[in-house]
């Protein structure tokens, strides 16, 4: 299925095709968007899909479309998770997940504004994969984590490397929340709806040029295992999120430098799920 927020209500889209979960129910489950991540609902989502006349629903126009995640209770982030980035970092593969949080605050939707604050010019994108958390858990194997992913979707992990690494102390979380640093969509896709889960392709534009391009079989640490490491010590709760890691081709690793500006464009796509267009505004 393809689960969305339409104009703040969560739906599935079938083809084209807007279908409103609250309506489609009567009542029955919520329009509020933790359902769109809610494993324990997902067979009546399917059966109101299999149910519906595609034909009496309405078209979906992208612009209604909204971040499907809103209120995770946690953001997590990981650092260097392809190999390319880390030799561009001149940085030794990681034999652990490096973890950093986002602040739930800085979510925005798929075709939201990007603001970089004035005066700070160091503003980086980072086109990522990042999955939804579908049921409570912790400690789980990794031959159980894919059973509680509720889905995947795009993200941009926007970073301000001026914090980032500023003396004397380093600022990855804050550097990283600032609000509109976190766009994800357009939809969540899950993951019976993907050809080879473990194997998609992520590419990311910057005014239509290609900046980063990856597949995820090329993650140091899969899925199944940074969610195996991460939940040895933390619960995890419905609707929470985690940014899968970047590939190479980083604004701060171009030569000469090349970071975001006022007037920019950044586009993010996920295979099988689709592509954001964030437009760069300062104030």
């Amino acid at each position: 299925m393809r689960l969305a927020n339409v104009s703040g209500r969560a739906a599935v889209l079938v083809g084209d095709k807007v279908l409103d979960i609250e309506t489609a129910s009567a009542g029955a489950l919520s329009s509020d968007l933790v359902v769109l991540c809610d494993l324990a609902v997902r067979p009546e989502l399917q059966a109101l899909v299999d149910a519906a006349d595609p034909s009496a629903l309405p078209t979906l126009d992208p612009a209604t479309l909204g971040a499907p995640v809103t209120r995770p209770s946690k953001v997590v982030a990981l650092a260097i998770n392809y190999a390319k980035h880390a030799q561009e970092s001149n940085r030794d593969l990681p034999s652990e997940p490096h973890v950093m949080v986002k602040f739930p605050s800085s979510i925005v939707g798929p075709y939201d504004e990007i603001v970089v604050p004035a005066g700070r010019d160091q503003v980086d994108y980072e086109t990522e994969i990042v999955i939804a958390i579908g049921r409570r858990f912790t400690a789980i194997s990794e031959e159980d984590a894919w059973d509680v992913v509720a889905g995947v979707t795009g993200g941009q992990d926007v970073s301000d490397r001026g914090e980032q690494f500023r003396p004397p102390v380093k600022q990855f979380s804050m550097a990283k929340s600032y609000d509109t640093f976190s766009p994800i969509g357009p939809v969540l896709v899950t993951t019976d709806e993907l050809t080879d889960r473990d194997d998609l392709e992520l590419t990311g534009w910057l005014n239509g040029e290609q900046m980063q391009s990856a597949r995820t079989s090329d993650f140091i640490f899969s899925i199944p295992r940074m969610l195996a490491w991460l939940s040895r010590f933390v619960t995890f709760e419905v609707g929470d999120l985690i940014y899968t890691g970047t590939p190479g081709g980083v604004g701060e690793a171009q030569q000469p430098p090349r970071y975001l500006r006022a007037g920019d464009v950044v586009e993010t796509e996920i295979s099988q799920v689709g592509r954001m267009r964030n437009p760069v505004v300062e104030r």
